[in-house]
């Protein structure tokens, strides 16, 4: 399938450190950065041997969005990217060393406001990438990260595409939205479901259609997707008005809030009214 997967590439000024993540196509390296010395994170794509094009211009594509949108606070940086000399193509990006929200959720109970504070920054951080004509499509918590300062940071374009494009991707079953797993044309309403399905977890521990003690096969999980309507967070800190806020993220594309700068907006006002 690729090209020893398990070794770190070589990469002029850099030393690999540790292998710190893996997925279907992608590993991520921590290195160490000689000049300027840092450490960063090298995310290296995995190349068939038949040199895969999709994967490579999608990879290519990711570089590029990362590299328009770094800027904003709750976005992940990019530093560079480029081709190793075994054919690997790579993008160094910032080193978060926190544990992100992936590994976070299920055992850590968050404050309302915390998650509150994490929802704006996130809703403006998908609101820019919107604005810049990028739809992320894998929002989750596994792909907010948190940096040493302690900010959201918004990662892993892998399958973003343009606003507007056709097509479709291999979601995450857990946090698309109904649309995207039905194979529907998705827009920036999809995002923003998925945006509102990662704040619901960071609240419940759970994603909005898991069944603690129940069935979350595929199916099952589909079925109930599909159905709409997830149950109440059910903390007894969670007022009805955020559960509102959060159950009108995850309606139907007509109903939903038509931005992430509308979700934004509204966890902001409920915000200033918690803090009151």
């Amino acid at each position: 399938m690729n090209k020893s997967r398990q070794v770190p590439p070589v990469i002029e000024g850099y030393t690999p450190i540790r292998l710190v993540g893996r997925g279907g196509f992608a590993d991520v390296f921590a290195y160490q950065q000689r000049t300027p010395r840092r450490v960063v994170a090298v995310k290296v794509l995995a190349v068939p041997d038949d040199d895969d094009i999709d994967h490579i211009a999608a990879f290519e594509a990711e570089a590029n969005y990362l590299a328009d949108l770094s800027q904003h606070p709750a976005i992940v940086t990019v530093h560079d990217a480029g081709t190793s000399l075994d054919g690997r193509p790579y993008i160094i990006m910032e080193y978060c060393s926190r544990p992100g929200f992936g590994a976070i959720y299920r055992h850590q109970r968050l404050g309302v406001a915390e998650v509150l504070r994490v929802g704006v920054r996130l809703s403006s951080a998908v609101e820019t990438a919107h604005r810049a004509g990028v739809l992320h499509r894998d929002i989750k918590p596994a792909n907010v990260l948190l940096t040493d300062y302690g900010w959201p940071a918004l990662a892993d374009f892998g399958i973003a595409v343009a606003t507007g494009s056709e097509g479709v991707a291999a979601v995450s079953m857990a946090w698309a939205a109904p649309e995207a797993l039905l194979k529907d044309r998705v827009d920036v309403r999809s995002d923003v479901y998925s945006l509102g399905a990662t704040l619901y977890a960071l609240l419940a521990q759970r994603s909005p259609f898991e069944i603690v003690g129940g069935s979350n096969a595929p199916y099952d999980l589909l079925a109930r997707v599909e159905r709409g309507r997830p149950p109440r967070v059910g903390r007894p800190d969670v007022p009805a008005r955020l559960e509102a806020v959060l159950a009108r993220a995850l309606s139907t594309p007509e109903a939903r809030y038509p931005s992430a700068a509308d979700l934004g907006r509204a966890r902001v006002t409920f915000h200033q009214l918690l803090a009151a």
